[in-house]
C-alpha cells in the first residue's frame, strides 16, 4: 500500500508532508531529505505500512467474527438449542410458592396474634393543595379566543369509536369529551368497538346512564345521541362513509388545532377511530377539567349495574361486621388468558405449557411464534411480569397482618384451574367472596356473557373497599387507584406488591415466617407512602396519567357552584356504603 502524499504551499516553498490513511499530519514541514536517506525512509515506511495492513486485516477478521460469536451465544441461550443446554439459573425465577406454603402453613394459619385493624392500615395522611384559582368553568370562552367563529357556534360533529375493555373505553370517553371541548365540537355518544378478546357487544347505554352523561356535561360540551339526519343523508346513512381521520397517539393540543380542527371545519363531521390514548396528558387546565368532570361526575353506571352493585356492596358490608363493615378487594389477574399472555410457567409442567400454547394461538394467532420473539418465563417472573397466584396473594396479605377474620372480595374473571389455585387462598381467608357467591344466579343472568358489565360490578365493589390490592397492573387498577385517591382525600389506599422482591422471598426454602412478615410489613408501608403521592404539575407539563393521579386538578370539581349535579355518580357511590358514610368522611 502506498502512502498518500499531500502537496501544500508553505510560505512560498513547496513543502512535502507524508502520511498514512489515518490523515495525521505534522504541524510544521520537515527539512529536505538527501536522496539516499529519502529512499531508506521510503522503504522503511512501506515495510511498516505492509505490516500494519496485515495486522489490520487480521484484526478486521476478528472484528467480523465477534458478532457471529455473540449471535451463536444467544442461540445457545435462548434459541432452538436452549432445550439442550438448559436455562442459566436466576434467583427467584422458579415458581416454588406451594413448597414454601406447605413449609410455613402451620405458622400462617395459627398466626392471628398481631391482627391488623383495617381502620389503622393507612398511617400517611396528607391533603394535597388545591390549585387556586380553579380553571374557568366556561370552556367556550377559552376556545373562542384564537378562532374566527363564535364560541357558541359548534365547529362540527365528532364521532369516536372507543376500543378495549371497560376502563380503556372509559379513558377514551373522557378523552373524547376533552377533545370535543378543545375543538368546540358536538360529541356524539361514543361507540364501542367489538373486540375479539373481550367479546362484549354492550353499547354505551348498556354500561352508563346516557341521560346523566348528557345533562352533567351541559354548559361544557354538547352531547347528542345521533348525528342529525341532514348530515347522515349526505353519506347515505352509512357511518363508515363519514370522513375518518387517524390521530397519532398522545396527540398534543397543537396537533388537534393545526391538523384536526381544519379538517372538521371543512367536512362538518369527522370520525376518529381507533380512539383510546389519542390525547396527551399535558393539556390546558380548562381542558383537563373536562376530563375530571367526565370521569367523576358524568360517567354514572346504568341502573341495572348500579342496582346490583349496591346489593353486592351491602352484602359485603354485612359479611364484614366483625371488622366494622370494612373489607379488602383483590383484583386477581390469574385468568386463563392472562396467564397465557404473560408467558409465565407455574407448576403444571408440560401439560400447562401445552394448554397455554393452544390459548395463545387461539387468541393471538402467530404473535408468540414469530422468530424474533424470545419467551423467557424465568426472566418474566424475576422482572415482576407474572400474575400473582391466589396462593401468593394470600401469603402476602397474611404476612402484612390481615387475619383469617378479614373479608375479601375477589374482582376477577374465571380463574385458571380454580379448584386447585383458589383452595390455599380460601384456606388462609375463609371469608372469601366473589360476585358469583354474593349474587343469585337470577341476579347475574342479565350480565352473563358481557365482560364489561361484569367488570363494572367489580369496579364498584372494589372502589368502596377499605383496602384495594392490585396484582398485575392494567387499566382497571390504574383507574381504581385514581378514583380512590379522588374519594379518599388524596390517598389511593392500595396495596401494590413489589413482585421482584416477593418472588425472591417465595423461593427461599430456609425463610422463617417472622422474616417474611417483617418484609411484608415494609411492603405495606411502602404502598401506604406511595398512596399519597401527588405529581408535580406546572402549568400544562403533566407527564403522569390524570386518571391514576387525579389531584390536584380534579379537586376543583368539588368547588364548582354550577353545572355539577348534586345527585351524580360520586354521591350515588357514597350512598352505596351505608355503614361508612363514605362521602362525608372521605373529604375530611
Amino acid at each position: 500500500m502506498k502512502s498518500k502524499i499531500y502537496h501544500q504551499p508553505n510560505g512560498g516553498n513547496n513543502g512535502v508532508i507524508t502520511g498514512s490513511d489515518n490523515g495525521c499530519r505534522s504541524e510544521s514541514p520537515s527539512p529536505p531529505l538527501s536522496p539516499n536517506r529519502r529512499v531508506l525512509r521510503r522503504q522503511r515506511r512501506q515495510t511498516l505500512l505492509r505490516a500494519s495492513s496485515f495486522s489490520l486485516r487480521r484484526n478486521l477478521r476478528y472484528l467480523l467474527l465477534l458478532p457471529m460469536i455473540y449471535a451463536s451465544g444467544l442461540l445457545m441461550c435462548v434459541g432452538p438449542f436452549s432445550g439442550l443446554v438448559g436455562w442459566v439459573y436466576v434467583p427467584g425465577s422458579v415458581y416454588r410458592s406451594p413448597e414454601i406454603y406447605r413449609k410455613l402453613k402451620d405458622d400462617i394459619l395459627f398466626d392471628n396474634s398481631t391482627a391488623l385493624e383495617l381502620s389503622s392500615v393507612w398511617k400517611y395522611k396528607r391533603r394535597p393543595k388545591m390549585p387556586k384559582p380553579c380553571p374557568n368553568s366556561t370552556v367556550s370562552s377559552h376556545l373562542g379566543l384564537n378562532r374566527e367563529s363564535s364560541p357558541l357556534a359548534p365547529s362540527g360533529y365528532l364521532i369516536v369509536e372507543a376500543n378495549g375493555g371497560l376502563n380503556q373505553q372509559r379513558a377514551a370517553i373522557c378523552n373524547a369529551v376533552a377533545v370535543a371541548g378543545l375543538l368546540n365540537a358536538v360529541l356524539v355518544i361514543p361507540q364501542f368497538e367489538f373486540h375479539a378478546i373481550w367479546k362484549d357487544s354492550s353499547t354505551f347505554g348498556d354500561i352508563y346512564d346516557e341521560d346523566h352523561f348528557i345533562s352533567s356535561l351541559e354548559g361544557y360540551v354538547k352531547i347528542v345521541r345521533d348525528v342529525p339526519d341532514e348530515i347522515m343523508t349526505r353519506y347515505n346513512y352509512n357511518i363508515s362513509s363519514i370522513p375518518t381521520i387517524r390521530v397519532q397517539a398522545w396527540a398534543t393540543v397543537n396537533y388537534y388545532n393545526g391538523e384536526v380542527y381544519p379538517f372538521l371545519k371543512v367536512h362538518g363531521v369527522i370520525r376518529i377511530t381507533p380512539f383510546a390514548n389519542r390525547l396527551a396528558m399535558s393539556v390546558p387546565p380548562y381542558i383537563q377539567l373536562l376530563r375530571c368532570i367526565a370521569n367523576y361526575n358524568a360517567l354514572k353506571f346504568s341502573s341495572p349495574i348500579s342496582t346490583l352493585a349496591e346489593k353486592l356492596v351491602d352484602r359485603m358490608v354485612e359479611k364484614s361486621s366483625d371488622t366494622g363493615g370494612k373489607y379488602i378487594s383483590v383484583h386477581l389477574r390469574f385468568e386463563e388468558d392472562m396467564v397465557a399472555f404473560s408467558c409465565c410457567l407455574y407448576e403444571g409442567g408440560r401439560t400447562e405449557k401445552s394448554e397455554m400454547d393452544v390459548i395463545r394461538h387461539k387468541s393471538w394467532k402467530g404473535k408468540f411464534k414469530r422468530r424474533d420473539r424470545v419467551i423467557r418465563p424465568d426472566l418474566n417472573r424475576v422482572n415482576g411480569k407474572c400474575p400473582l397466584t391466589p396462593l401468593e396473594v394470600g401469603m402476602m396479605l397474611r404476612g402484612m397482618g390481615f387475619d383469617n377474620n378479614t373479608s375479601i372480595y375477589l374482582a376477577s374473571g374465571k380463574i385458571y384451574q380454580p379448584e386447585k389455585h383458589l383452595a390455599p387462598l380460601q384456606e388462609m381467608f375463609p371469608r372469601l367472596y366473589t360476585k358469583e357467591s354474593l349474587a343469585t344466579p337470577e341476579e347475574l343472568a342479565p350480565f352473563e356473557g358481557y365482560s364489561s358489565r361484569m367488570a363494572a360490578l367489580d369496579y364498584t365493589v372494589s372502589l368502596l373497599s377499605e383496602v384495594f390490592v392490585t396484582t398485575q397492573g392494567g387499566n382497571f387498577p390504574h383507574f381504581l387507584m385514581g378514583h380512590r385517591r379522588f374519594l379518599f382525600g388524596g390517598h389511593a389506599k392500595t396495596v401494590i406488591p413489589d413482585k421482584p422482591k416477593l418472588v425472591l422471598l417465595l423461593q427461599d426454602m430456609d425463610m422463617r415466617w417472622e422474616v417474611f412478615k417483617k418484609e411484608m410489613n415494609l411492603m405495606l408501608g411502602e404502598s401506604d407512602r406511595k398512596g399519597v403521592m401527588v405529581p408535580r404539575v406546572r402549568k400544562i407539563t403533566r407527564k403522569t396519567s390524570i386518571y391514576t393521579y387525579p389531584l390536584p386538578e380534579c379537586e376543583c370539581i368539588f368547588h364548582l357552584s354550577s353545572n355539577i349535579s348534586t345527585t351524580g355518580n360520586i354521591q350515588n357511590l357514597g350512598a352505596l356504603h351505608p355503614t361508612s358514610n363514605l362521602m362525608n368522611t372521605a373529604r375530611l
